[in-house]
C-alpha cells in the first residue's frame, strides 16, 4: 500500500525500508533521506507534482542545487506540512544536519553527484516495484566532475602528525590516548567511525596486554574484515591500556563530558568530532600545508604501503572497500613516486 505520509514522492518512506532491508548502514538510509528531502523541497518549490518530472527538469536541480540556497526552501516545504504526517520535530533536525553539513560557497561536484545518485537510487527501486516513473533512471546523469590531483602529506609529516600528541598535549592519559589513536589510524588504515566504535574486547588482551596484532571490525556496509597493528602501535595502544582503571567497554573514553554526565557505561567514548577537532590543531601547530585529516592518515596509510609494493588487492582489502575502482581513488601515484617511476623506466633515461 502506498506511503500516504508523504505526498509528493511516492512510496518515500517504503524505499527508506527497503534500504534498511538490504543492510544499508543507518548512515547511508539518513543520508539518502535527507538527500531525497532536497529533491522534494526543489519540486515544491517549482510548483511541479513528480509525475511531471522530465530530463529538463533534472538539469534545472542540478542548477538548483550548485547555485541555490536550498536550507529556507527546505524549511518552508516542511513548515507547509507537504510531509502531512511526518514529525515535524524530525523534520527540523534534518535542516539542522544540513546546516552543520553546508560550508560557505556552493556544493563541490562530488555533493552534487551524491544526491543525484540517491535520486537514481530511488527511481531504481520504484521500477522494481513496477510503479510508473516519470523518467527512468539512467536519465538521472551525473555532473561531469573536475580531477584534482589528491595529495598527502610527506611520510615525516604525517610521522610528525602522529607523534604531536606528546609535543602538544600536557594531560599524560590524553596524550597517551591520543597517540594511540593515530598509531592506531595510521597502522591500520581504518575509518574514524571504525576507531570510535572499537571496544576493549575486539582486541585480545590478556592481563591488561594486547596479545594479537588483528582486529576483526565492522566497517561501512556492514562488511568485516581483519586489520593488523604495527609493533609500535601496540606498544602505545598497551600503553594507554595502562592508564585504564574503569569498566567502560570502549576503547578509548574521553576524560570529562559524557564521562561525568551518564551512569550508562555503553554510551562513554570519544567522538569524531574530538578526533578531527584534534588532527586540525595539530596540523596547524606543525605548519603542515597539505589538507590533513583522519582520513588523509587512511589515505597515507594506503599511498605508503603501495610505494612499498603492496599490491592493489591487498590494499582493498585492508581498506574495506568493495571494488579496486574505490581503492584506486586513494592508491594514487604520489608525486614522489612518478618521479621514481620515470628516473627508472624512461626509455632515454640514460
Amino acid at each position: 500500500m502506498e506511503n500516504k505520509n508523504f505526498s509528493v514522492l511516492p512510496y518515500f518512506g517504503e524505499y527508506l525500508k527497503n534500504l534498511k532491508n538490504n543492510n544499508y548502514s543507518k548512515e547511508t538510509v539518513q543520508n539518502y533521506e535527507r538527500d531525497l528531502l532536497i529533491f522534494a523541497s526543489f519540486l515544491y518549490y517549482i510548483d511541479l507534482p513528480f509525475d511531471k518530472v522530465n530530463k529538463l527538469i533534472i538539469g534545472e536541480y542540478k542548477g538548483f542545487l550548485r547555485y541555490q540556497n536550498y536550507i529556507p526552501i527546505l524549511h518552508k516545504f516542511l513548515e507547509n506540512k507537504v510531509l502531512t504526517e511526518l514529525d515535524i520535530e524530525k523534520s527540523f533536525d534534518i535542516v539542522s544536519d544540513i546546516k552543520k553539513s553546508m560550508y560557505s560557497g556552493r556544493l563541490s561536484d562530488a555533493s552534487i553527484n551524491r544526491m543525484l545518485s540517491a535520486l537514481r537510487s530511488y527511481l531504481t527501486f520504484l521500477v522494481d516495484i513496477d510503479y510508473p516513473v516519470p523518467i527512468p533512471p539512467t536519465a538521472v546523469k551525473m555532473i561531469k566532475a573536475l580531477k584534482k590531483e589528491k595529495q598527502v602529506a610527506e611520510l615525516e609529516e604525517l610521522v610528525s602528525l602522529i607523534e604531536s600528541p606528546f609535543k602538544f598535549e600536557s594531560n599524560p592519559i590524553v596524550r597517551l590516548r591520543n597517540r594511540a589513536i593515530l598509531e592506531l589510524i595510521f597502522a591500520t588504515g581504518m575509518r574514524i567511525s571504525e576507531v570510535v566504535s572499537l571496544n576493549k574486547d575486539h582486541l585480545k588482551i590478556i592481563d591488561g596486554k594486547i596479545q594479537d596484532d588483528k582486529i576483526f571490525v565492522t566497517g561501512k556496509g556492514k562488511k568485516q574484515r581483519f586489520v593488523y597493528l604495527t609493533p609500535r602501535s601496540i606498544d602505545f595502544l598497551n600503553q594507554y591500556l595502562e592508564t585504564r582503571n574503569d569498566n567502560f567497554p570502549a576503547l578509548f573514553i574521553p576524560t570529562k563530558g559524557t564521562r561525568k554526565a551518564t551512569n550508562n557505561p555503553y554510551i562513554v567514548r570519544i567522538s569524531q568530532n574530538y578526533i578531527q577537532m584534534k588532527i586540525a590543531e595539530y596540523r596547524r601547530r606543525l605548519g603542515i600545508i597539505v589538507p590533513t585529516s583522519a582520513h588523509s592518515l587512511r589515505h597515507g596509510f594506503a599511498t605508503y604501503i603501495a610505494e612499498e609494493g603492496a599490491s592493489p588487492v591487498a590494499i582493498q582489502r585492508l581498506l574495506g572497500h568493495a571494488s579496486l575502482h574505490t581503492t584506486s581513488k586513494y592508491v594514487h601515484a604520489s608525486d614522489k613516486f612518478a618521479e621514481k617511476a620515470h628516473k627508472e623506466f624512461h626509455p632515454l633515461k640514460e
